[in-house]
């Protein structure tokens, strides 16, 4: 009779604590899933320019230098906004700038919907190029933050899921309203308000970063918010928190110290390349290539092949948040990286025939879009996110953001004359190449950081 009710007791007892687990697990998920509402924002508003620069472009009588300028100027914005997203996070806190960037979303989206020239577009632009740097830095640097080492990598890789879903959205949006008759591009940037909407809201119901708090001095509000995340665990993570921080002192000149240099250097390099594969030139120029080289004569047509792009993107992404923290980050980077490097030469062959084989180019296209959802686009965000100590990731992660959004911005500008220069086969031979010389860098230079703690990685670099 003891016996049992000893046995009743531990099953008990069991059950309460995965029910706690479950709960607590719910929560860090809820509160993720909030602050990648950012990317889903990022996703529409870096690719909804591909649907209306056709409109755009014949609305305000458009040269090939206009027009690469018009697609550009998000990305001088993005530039600004990740420059200074680190160093204001770090004083002012990560939901803050979250918050800000919020409102920045919809504003730009209603003043990039009523310009009357090319000047009036850019200056919208360049202010949702700003939230857009912004929600980049901080998103991906808030989830990392507040996520339990088992599973941050697929947390992290939630805010690249919602990127995925902005794009789909973006080119699901544009293909329905192509119809509307020129100025239909206006629709296409006002719809974005609702979600911005919902994403301002959304962010009053999540905590501020425990790490950020424990840094500001916060150290009761930080225990808070670490049991609901980390439970009977949370007062040995605040001890290494606090650890940590004793042993940086958080400035710029500490980037460059020796044990330093060598994740700054993994995290600058991992982003150029990462946009120098050529992945903005079917996101920002996709519906231009596939109306004027690929054989798809109309606009509607060149919109409906970017959204199968799109449902591309989706899958591999859904892989990607599935296996990234089980297969590790190397090994998606590497097969990612060299089956790149093979549909990409195989498109630039395809774009070499004529009359152009329409099928063919879109198989190539898809390919190449999906193999970069599960590699480059989610791990370069986890990677970026989890490679420096919370002392200085703010400002680590603007320099890399930068760079990254400074690669993403040339492949943008000079997509279109590479293409009369070099000819569309050529140019995707040359983002191929970019993909052998990323499987290189990646084989050599990046650590494996799949399950380990933050601070476990911070003393990794140390000895």
């Amino acid at each position: 009779m003891k016996t049992n009710m000893t046995t009743e007791a531990v099953q008990t007892k069991s059950a309460i604590e995965r029910a706690v687990a479950s709960a607590r697990d719910f929560y860090v998920y809820r509160i993720a899933t909030a602050a990648a509402s950012a990317g889903f924002l990022f996703g529409f508003d870096t690719a909804i320019i591909n649907g209306a620069l056709i409109f755009v472009r014949q609305d305000f009588h458009l040269n090939e230098l206009q027009t690469e300028f018009a697609a550009g100027s998000l990305l001088i914005g993005c530039l600004f906004g990740a420059g200074g997203a680190g160093t204001l996070s770090d004083r002012f806190g990560r939901r803050c700038l979250l918050l800000a960037a919020a409102v920045l979303f919809g504003l730009s989206s209603i003043g990039t919907a009523l310009p009357r020239n090319l000047y009036e577009f850019v200056v919208a632009r360049l202010f949702a190029g700003v939230a857009i740097g912004v929600a980049s830095v901080i998103a991906p640097m808030y989830i990392a933050e507040i996520s339990p080492p088992q599973i941050r990598g697929r947390l992290v890789s939630l805010n690249q899921m919602a990127i995925v879903l902005g794009i789909l959205s973006a080119f699901s949006v544009s293909w329905m309203l192509s119809g509307r008759g020129e100025s239909s591009w206006r629709l296409m940037f006002a719809t974005a308000v609702l979600p911005s909407l919902a994403f301002l809201l959304a962010l009053f119901f999540v905590p501020e970063s425990p790490r950020w708090l424990i840094r500001a001095g916060y150290a009761d509000l930080a225990m808070e918010v670490l049991q609901r995340i980390r439970g009977d665990q949370a007062a040995t993570e605040a001890e290494e928190i606090q650890q940590s921080l004793a042993e940086e002192s958080g400035n710029f000149r500490e980037m460059l110290t020796p044990h330093l240099r060598r994740p700054l250097f993994i995290a600058i390099a991992l982003a150029v390349l990462s946009q120098a594969t050529g992945i903005n030139s079917v996101n920002y120029y996709g519906a231009i290539l596939f109306r004027d080289h690929a054989g798809q004569g109309t606009a509607s047509s060149a919109l409906g092949a970017n959204v199968i792009v799109g449902l591309a993107n989706l899958a591999g992404t859904i892989l990607a948040l599935s296996v990234i923290d089980r297969v590790g980050r190397k090994a998606l980077l590497l097969v990612g990286s060299a089956g790149m490097a093979v549909t990409l030469s195989l498109l630039g062959f395809a774009l070499r025939v004529s009359p152009p084989p329409a099928n063919l180019i879109l198989t190539a296209v898809l390919f190449y879009v999906g193999l970069f959802a599960i590699s480059f686009a989610p791990v370069t965000w986890v990677c970026i996110a989890e490679l420096f100590p919370t002392a200085i990731r703010g400002r680590a992660m603007s320099a890399a953001t930068v760079a990254l959004w400074a690669a993403c911005l040339l492949v943008s500008l000079t997509f279109l004359s590479l293409m009369k220069l070099l000819s569309p086969g050529g140019t995707f031979w040359l983002f191929a190449s970019v993909c052998f010389v990323a499987f290189l860098f990646v084989w050599r230079w990046l650590p494996e950081t799949k399950g380990r703690s933050l601070e476990e990685i911070q003393h990794m670099w140390k000895h």
